[in-house]
């Protein structure tokens, strides 16, 4: 492992696998609900990388944090104070063209930063980047043709979509914050700043949304909070009780 210091790498990685692991869960409330067959299958296989990206991140950031917890416990023993993922990835579903909409913002981000990943100094976190990134690049490519297809569709698809993404918006600046963990992460090369990733960020969000006909609004106001637990949305803890219940009813209880 690079010398860096410990809880500043138990910070990145459990940002990078509540991440995933808080998505999963709510793409996962669409299955059996989607507006075809199709779509609820694209979504539950989604659901799926995420979660099994999740317990890699996870596993890791347990192994890191030396306690002799498990993927499980930090997924399903956890406040949530104590969970690190953006505030977007925790908002309600909405409708499908929200959804989507929600995928697409994150899956551009989440395809930046795993290829920055990969050339990481840390083997096991450019190990676990290297295999996530062949999946996301299949989400992004999904959830970005959705976006283009329903943006540039029929007129009440297309204001959906601009709804979806006048209500999103706030919440993507959050993904380019940086504090004292990612300048430990980039001084050891586990990761990158944040920030540097938000020029690649807008010319990729820009030519889809562009293709979609759809305006990024111009307000540069940002939600933040997830990333570091200072503030969660409600919505965060009720997502917790759905995910959380069965192994705090049963604990200890083997499958």
């Amino acid at each position: 492992m690079v010398e860096v210091d410990k809880q500043a790498l138990l910070q990145f990685l459990l940002r990078m696998g509540d991440n995933t692991l808080v998505l999963g869960h709510r793409v996962s409330e669409w299955c059996g609900h989607s507006p075809v067959l199709e779509e609820d299958i694209a979504l539950a296989n989604t659901a799926l990388d995420l979660i099994g990206q999740t317990q890699l991140w996870l596993g890791y950031a347990a192994e890191v944090q030396g306690e002799g917890k498990t993927a499980d416990d930090l997924a399903f023993l956890r406040d949530a104070w104590d969970f690190r993922n953006l505030l977007l990835v925790e908002l309600p579903n909405g409708d499908f063209g929200r959804t989507l909409m929600r995928q697409f913002l994150f899956d551009a981000w989440h395809a930046i930063i795993l290829g920055r990943l990969m050339k990481s100094s840390d083997t096991t976190v450019a190990e676990i980047a290297e295999k996530a990134s062949k999946e996301v690049a299949y989400h992004l490519e999904r959830s970005a043709d959705t976006v283009v297809g329903l943006g540039d569709g029929t007129q009440e698809s297309h204001d959906r979509m601009q709804a979806a993404l006048d209500y999103l918006w706030p919440y993507v600046g959050e993904m380019f914050d940086s504090d004292e963990a990612d300048e430990q992460m980039v001084a050891a090369g586990i990761s990158v700043n944040p920030a540097t990733l938000r020029e690649e960020y807008g010319a990729l969000v820009g030519r889809v949304l562009s293709e979609a006909t759809l305006t990024i609004p111009e307000s540069r106001f940002a939600h933040k909070g997830g990333r570091t637990g200072y503030m969660h949305t409600e919505h965060l803890g009720h997502l917790l009780c759905t995910m959380q219940w069965l192994p705090r009813a049963y604990p200890g209880c083997q499958w």
